[in-house]
């Protein structure tokens, strides 16, 4: 028992020699580093998109292309992952279901161009309600054209998918209707626009013309896009008339 005890303390006693030594070995293969070479690549990893995040992207960005060009029902996820350049099998780790990548297609499409409007209209305080209507046209093309395959895809497929598939996209498209018949009811209120002018038809017509520009108008520059929009702006608020 005595000797068990003194091989114990002995072994307690050399633990902190051992832990120097191998720090010391350590020090010896990366003098001065320390740990914090550590540290900083945990730091800078998350600062970067993983090999899984860029294959989960790769794979939304394919199905969105497939689904604008074939439409839903005839896309595969054979065709998806072939597509993304991944095992068919591996897609499975990313998403449940082919209905699992639509709802993020869908949502990724309309939710950018929502944001992208936000912001534009909210930058510009104490403008004029025309002005905040032009800037809410400009950024809805720019945000459309940008994320095209998603907004693309959005466009073509929705008005095809069966009621369950469109039931949880619902709520966003409706608060995306409501933004822009606010903003040409603030506009009615102040007389910037006709008295007469019915805000539903209104917003209807402006946001169907915008989002038929997809499948005609084909992205070179941004400044193509200003051009179009400049453009769309005179339509809507100036009409055809000399």
């Amino acid at each position: 028992m005595e000797s068990s005890s003194r091989q114990r303390n002995a072994s307690k006693g050399n633990a902190p020699s051992r832990s120097r030594a191998l720090k010391a070995d350590a020090e010896k293969q990366a003098p001065g580093l320390g740990s914090k070479p550590l540290v900083s690549k945990r730091l800078a990893s998350k600062s970067l998109p993983t090999k899984s995040e860029k294959s989960r992207n790769l794979i939304l960005q394919s199905a969105a292309r497939l689904f604008h060009e074939q439409g839903f029902s005839a896309t595969t996820l054979r065709q998806i992952a072939a597509a993304a350049r991944i095992e068919a099998g591996s897609i499975y780790y990313y998403f449940d279901s082919k209905e699992a990548i639509l709802d993020e297609v869908l949502d990724r499409g309309l939710r950018h161009v929502f944001e992208s409007v936000k912001v534009a209209v909210n930058g510009a305080a104490g403008a004029s309600h025309r002005k905040r209507i032009e800037l809410a046209i400009e950024a809805h093309l720019i945000a459309l054209l940008e994320s095209s395959d998603f907004t693309s895809a959005n466009i073509r497929i929705y008005g095809q998918l069966p009621e369950h598939l469109k039931k949880p996209h619902r709520p966003l498209r409706r608060a995306y209707a409501r933004y822009w018949d606010k903003l040409f009811l603030d506009a009615r209120k102040a007389g910037e626009i006709r008295a007469d002018i019915e805000i539903v038809p209104l917003r209807i017509f402006v946001i169907g013309a915008l989002n038929w520009t997809v499948e005609w108008f084909r992205l070179e520059s941004k400044d193509d896009v200003l051009k179009l929009a400049r453009r769309t702006q005179m339509m809507v608020f100036d009409g055809i008339k000399k």
